[in-house]
């Protein structure tokens, strides 16, 4: 990796460089960032604060992927979570332990610790107070109860505010479109601090008003939307004046990390593996009338779903109901190197979703050489090309599934080739390493142009 063509200009965001590969810079003028055609330039060393709603978590790896990428190029992040990790910090791996211990907790068990922080942020700060008390006010088609709600946000807001005072943090970042980025967005407002969001979906881009997530996007300083989907669905909800700011940046997964396995063309009772939340919008029910209707055309499957939810109970219940309890194993949730060694024993990748954004799991198992079976909707069709590098079906539908489950079922070569074309696809498209240094130079370029606008602002 060597510097290219440098901009040596210093300002509250930013220090020091970041070497950006002449590769990245080729994706970047091939359409890493949407509407832009970036000239060849050094990324400076930024410094950003991260907000996230729960951080380390099970369900959000990509998080930690995403930090730890974007310190390893040389940006400076700092994390703060709203809530504390989902296990105890002894019974997280090293890795993330090192990032409970240096991420700022808004929410802790020490109640009065809290509420002394709180005081001290708003005694200390009495401007800021008023104006995200005001801006709360403003805020459209709020009832009583929400409204209240929005206070405690504002709330978390002061505690957030504070914590970047501290640490000498101008500029905010959050991932999704929910609570955590009311939370980022009162931030912004009140402490007169310029922010940005990535938007994922489904449940933002499901519930635009009740996540006021128009008001969120035409607040923010830019917005990384993870598919053109999804860009396109922000399109939709705001004024064409806003649409430059919205960057697609994609996801992605190491396939150094993720190597290939050797796979059987042997058809006798394959395994099917599932990972995602035990939600409805994951449409396991749907999977399971397919393996009931493939038990009946006579081939047998073995499943696991990996994941927890709401919905585990009612999916218990069917398969006991169905007798698939020998052929359906449920995990509940796992750690992220366990459920790569699930997945790793997998056939075939199934996930039967009526709402996505991508999911991480599919890029997983794509990297892993698995062939994937999956619905049209939202973003995997960027991810996966039907017929080329995967199969997708149209969501609920239990025969179409089947029916791609069967395809591959009968074929081992077919199943061979479908996931070596896999692999391919995440390590053109979907490749966590290049893919964090596209997200820095997006950084760099936007941080960049806000500081021409910002170059005399001040946190009160």
């Amino acid at each position: 990796m060597h510097l290219l063509h440098c901009n040596w200009s210093f300002h509250p965001y930013t220090k020091g460089i970041v070497e950006i590969s002449e590769a990245t810079h080729n994706q970047l003028n091939t359409g890493g960032l949407t509407n832009r055609n970036t000239a060849p330039v050094a990324t400076v060393q930024l410094r950003v604060g991260y907000l996230l709603s729960q951080y380390p978590a099970i369900s959000h790896t990509f998080f930690l992927h995403e930090v730890l990428g974007l310190r390893a190029l040389g940006l400076e992040i700092e994390t703060a979570s709203i809530n504390p990790p989902d296990r105890p910090v002894s019974k997280l791996p090293i890795v993330e332990a090192a990032e409970a211990t240096t991420t700022e907790y808004i929410k802790t068990k020490n109640k009065t610790q809290m509420l002394s922080r709180l005081a001290s942020a708003c005694v200390s700060n009495p401007l800021v107070l008023l104006r995200g008390l005001i801006e709360v006010l403003r805020i459209p088609r709020l009832t009583i109860r929400q409204r209240a709600f929005w206070l405690l946000y504002l709330a978390e807001a002061m505690l957030v505010g504070s914590w970047m005072k501290r640490r000498g943090l101008r500029h905010l970042h959050v991932h999704f479109g929910g609570a955590v980025a009311t939370v980022g967005m009162l931030t912004m407002l009140s402490w007169n601090l310029t922010w940005s969001l990535t938007v994922h979906g489904p449940e933002e881009l499901l519930n635009v008003d009740a996540y006021h997530l128009r008001e969120k996007v035409q607040s923010a300083s830019f917005v990384f939307c993870i598919s053109d989907f999804c860009r396109s669905q922000l399109c939709q909800l705001t004024a064409p004046s806003h649409w430059d700011k919205f960057k697609v940046l994609r996801l992605g997964v190491d396939p150094a990390v993720l190597l290939a396995n050797l796979r059987s063309v042997n058809n006798n009772q394959l395994h099917v593996v599932c990972i995602g939340r035990l939600v409805p919008a994951k449409g396991h029910q749907i999977l399971l009338q397919a393996m009931v209707l493939l038990r009946e055309r006579g081939f047998q499957l073995r499943a696991t779903l990996v994941g927890g939810g709401s919905a585990m109970e009612a999916l218990k219940c069917f398969v006991t109901e169905h007798q698939l309890v020998d052929s359906v194993t449920f995990t509940g949730p796992l750690a992220h190197t366990e459920a790569l060694t699930c997945l790793r024993s997998a056939d075939i990748f199934a996930l039967a979703s009526f709402a996505e954004g991508i999911p991480v799991a599919i890029m997983e198992a794509m990297a892993m050489g698995i062939p994937c079976v999956s619905t049209s909707i939202a973003g995997i069709p960027e991810l996966i090309q039907s017929g080329t590098d995967g199969l997708l079906v149209p969501p609920s539908n239990v025969d179409a599934l089947a029916h791609a489950i069967q395809s591959l079922i009968t074929d081992g070569d077919y199943r061979r080739r479908l996931g070596d074309r896999a692999r391919q696809r995440i390590v053109d498209q979907y490749n966590l390493p290049l893919n964090h240094e596209l997200l820095a130079k997006a950084f760099q370029t936007c941080l960049s142009e806000l500081n021409s606008v910002h170059t005399t602002g001040r946190i009160q």
